[in-house]
């Protein structure tokens, strides 16, 4: 393990003999870092956290600091990530609560740009980018190989559906739909399937075609969200993405933006 002087390294934190950690940064007692990690200068890592392989932090991040939730009372609570993730200059990621799992949960290959904050009981699949300045607050779930524009916010327990694209400077405080492209514009608005998006991760045309005419169904027919559904499933469409689509709509507690 390769350590500048001037870091302050506890130890009892776990980190592997591939790690490097860069001048001024430091290491808490509860910390453990995978092969490959790379810490940049002026770093905090604290709390009961874990970092897979080939993570690299950017300087004057800090991950695995308390929670700002001001019902936290010390409780036990972790920060997991998983493998070969790039976060920037000044993310933070913070502690979960006691509640749910007890866990701030990210996977792996995302890319956290400068000043995200992501955080207590926030759960982010992999694949994700979120542009400079975008904020999750507490219980957000964020599905895999979502795209999250600059200074968008979220509210508590919102989701934000797989393949989707949210433009900058959104306010949400309702679910995000998977493979849609939400702008920002008062009220948010759903402009369609994210076909750019999509048609880069590799789906098909027709999987492409029986998402843009779902999403016909649910944002432009005039429908009720229920109608909409039922619409869609009578429709014949094929794609098992249509099929995520509509479980995604029954599953919201909040609501979806349509």
């Amino acid at each position: 393990m390769k350590a500048h002087p001037t870091a302050i390294v506890h130890p009892r934190a776990r980190l592997a003999g591939s790690v490097s950690v860069g001048p001024y940064s430091l290491i808490g007692e509860n910390v453990e870092l995978g092969e490959d990690c790379e810490v940049m200068s002026h770093c905090v890592i604290a709390g009961d956290t874990r970092l897979g392989r080939g993570n690299r932090i950017f300087p004057y991040a800090a991950i695995g600091l308390v929670s700002q939730d001001l019902k936290y009372r010390g409780e036990a609570a972790r920060v997991e990530i998983g493998d070969g993730n790039t976060i920037r200059e000044f993310v933070t990621i913070h502690l979960a609560t006691g509640e749910g799992d007890g866990t701030t949960r990210i996977g792996s290959h995302n890319l956290l740009m400068a000043y995200v904050h992501v955080a207590h009981n926030c759960r982010l699949g992999s694949h994700i980018v979120m542009a400079n300045g975008a904020s999750l607050a507490g219980h957000v779930e964020v599905q895999d190989y979502a795209s999250i524009g600059a200074f968008c916010g979220i509210h508590q327990f919102c989701r934000i559906g797989a393949y989707s694209f949210l433009g900058s400077y959104s306010i949400v405080n309702q679910d995000i739909l998977p493979y849609s492209k939400t702008s920002a514009p008062r009220p948010l608005t759903v402009l369609g399937a994210n076909r750019l998006g999509l048609e880069r991760r590799g789906l098909s045309g027709e999987d492409l075609k029986d998402l843009e005419r779902a999403f016909r169904l649910l944002t432009r027919a005039k429908l009720n969200t229920t109608q909409a559904l039922e619409a869609i499933e009578s429709a014949g469409l094929k794609s098992e993405h249509v099929r995520v689509l509509v479980e995604f709509i029954r599953t919201s507690e909040r609501g979806v933006v349509k």
